[in-house]
């Protein structure tokens, strides 16, 4: 087989009705937008990591008194799995080809979407809520590899799996799966608006059915 790792991004990918996890838990929580925004600005500006970005953010959610019942309520508001999501996701497992998931979402989305996880993917990348004893949120455990550090997590796995970038698969549909687009053998924008991406990518699939991308990746 052509393919021996497939990467998948989470929000808007795997995830249909939700383009990020973040802006909808902003909003469900309705924090305070001058400081979300100013957030924002420091990452992009390069003012701060990433991890700082994640943690400041976590903060806002924190500041209104967040729980674990309310993330799942907000999730109820129509998030869902893209349709062929497990289709795809058990054709590419048969196939024999290692699953990885590299996200800048958090892992109740994916515990909400996806609850047996860890029995479909071999690699997971995403930010880590953490709940205390009354179902409160306390801290995060921010992923190291979103933005840049998508293409880097790729890597890793490749190297750790002993595949070549060469037979890696990323499947994504927003600005920050650039980077890893440009370093897999094949990169597939899904159902993406975002022009960079699909100029960074080699193959782009519209519509939402994922079941769309198979026929590019299961090549003999």
């Amino acid at each position: 087989m052509r393919y021996q790792l497939a990467c998948f991004d989470l929000d808007g990918t795997l995830a249909d009705n939700v383009t990020s996890s973040w802006q909808l838990f902003h909003e469900h929580f309705a924090v305070d937008f001058a400081k979300r925004e100013d957030n924002k600005k420091q990452f992009f500006s390069g003012k701060i990591p990433y991890a700082e970005w994640a943690l400041r953010d976590v903060e806002l959610w924190k500041e209104r008194g967040a729980t674990k019942e309310q993330f799942i309520e907000a999730m109820r508001s129509g998030t869902a799995l893209m349709p062929g999501a497990r289709a795809v996701l058990s054709s590419l497992k048969s196939a024999g080809m290692k699953l990885a998931l590299i996200s800048g979402s958090v892992n109740i989305m994916l515990d909400h979407l996806l609850p047996d996880h860890s029995e479909i993917f071999d690699h997971i990348h995403l930010t880590e809520l953490y709940f205390d004893e009354l179902g409160r949120l306390s801290h995060a455990k921010p992923t190291l590899f979103d933005m840049e550090g998508k293409a880097v997590a790729m890597r890793n796995i490749a190297e750790k799996e002993g595949i070549p970038l060469s037979r890696c698969v990323f499947v994504g549909d927003h600005h920050n799966d650039v980077h890893a687009a440009r370093a897999a053998g094949l990169s597939i924008a899904f159902n993406s608006s975002v022009e960079r991406l699909k100029s960074a990518s080699g193959v782009v699939v519209d519509g939402k059915d994922l079941r769309k991308i198979l026929p590019h990746i299961l090549i003999p």
